[in-house]
């Protein structure tokens, strides 16, 4: 039984599911890719997902780590993955122990310390690409990059013998192609994000965008937060296809969120977007 109503969006082949209010609750799930961007307060929804992606420790987006843990030892699944950045592999280890004590039950983990410019292996051709946030110490984000063999344009004609033959005089026939599906901020200040090609080309961007009123302009820097004035900034610089806004502050209402996104985003790219917690995706 789902223990949170989530957001759901569905794009093409993937399914996004999450919920996402600043300072209540941060988690995002595309289960298609096996991956799970933060990890809130732990929804049944996302137990099963083998791996979480965590950019930073606070509590909004990190409480659940233990129960995720516990939950799927507790279901027979196998240890769970979590990339975290090296700064709170630690603490997220004392949180495994300390669980273990007061459960009474072992609670396993995979525990992966990232920096930024690090790449995980998810599947045989999914990777995780770091990058770097600006929001607390260490903390990061992550594209989910598809990484394909591409025959060389020069070989297209060749029939399948020849090109066996090729390959068994160890002539190099293809190229690696990486194909960026799905990037997450998590929270951060605005960088240069559109200098990093696989951030600006990656077909799904999960974006935080938290403060639109003027009067919360300094708040946003003081929280190293989104504000709308930033945003509308980088996204004119980007590329994606699909944009879903999270991190939402409960001072602005959902109409007035939509209204400030509208007014301040040309309209090629206020019709790329949707924010997750519309109440049009709560399922």
């Amino acid at each position: 039984m789902a223990s949170h109503n989530l957001a759901q969006i569905d794009i093409d082949d993937l399914e996004i599911i999450g919920y996402s209010i600043a300072g209540e609750e941060s988690v995002v799930a595309v289960p298609q890719l096996d991956v799970c961007f933060d990890i809130g307060k732990a929804p049944q929804q996302v137990i099963a997902i083998n791996h979480v992606l965590l950019t930073h420790g606070h509590m909004d987006h990190a409480a659940g780590i233990g129960y995720y843990l516990s939950h799927r030892n507790f279901c027979g699944l196998p240890a769970g993955t979590v990339l975290a950045p090296r700064e709170l592999t630690e603490p997220i280890a004392d949180i495994a122990k300390a669980w273990e004590r007061l459960d009474g039950n072992n609670v396993p983990v995979n525990l992966v310390g990232v920096k930024a410019g690090d790449e995980y292996q998810i599947k045989p051709n999914l990777f995780a690409k770091v990058f770097p946030t600006k929001h607390s110490r260490g903390s990061v984000g992550y594209t989910i990059i598809e990484r394909r063999k591409k025959l060389k344009e020069e070989y297209l004609k060749l029939n399948s013998n020849q090109i066996v033959e090729l390959k068994r005089q160890g002539i190099e026939i293809d190229y690696t192609l990486d194909l960026p599906l799905v990037t997450y901020f998590g929270d951060t200040n605005c960088l240069d994000f559109w200098k990093i090609d696989y951030i600006r080309k990656s077909k799904i961007l999960i974006a935080e965008c938290t403060f639109y009123e003027d009067e919360h302009i300094s708040r946003a820097k003081a929280g190293r937060h989104m504000h709308i004035n930033k945003f509308a900034e980088l996204l004119e610089k980007m590329e994606n296809e699909h944009i879903i806004v999270t991190h939402t502050t409960q001072r602005t209402g959902m109409g007035q969120v939509k209204r400030m996104l509208k007014k301040n985003l040309p309209a090629e790219i206020y019709k790329k977007m949707t924010i997750l917690m519309d109440r049009k995706n709560i399922r």
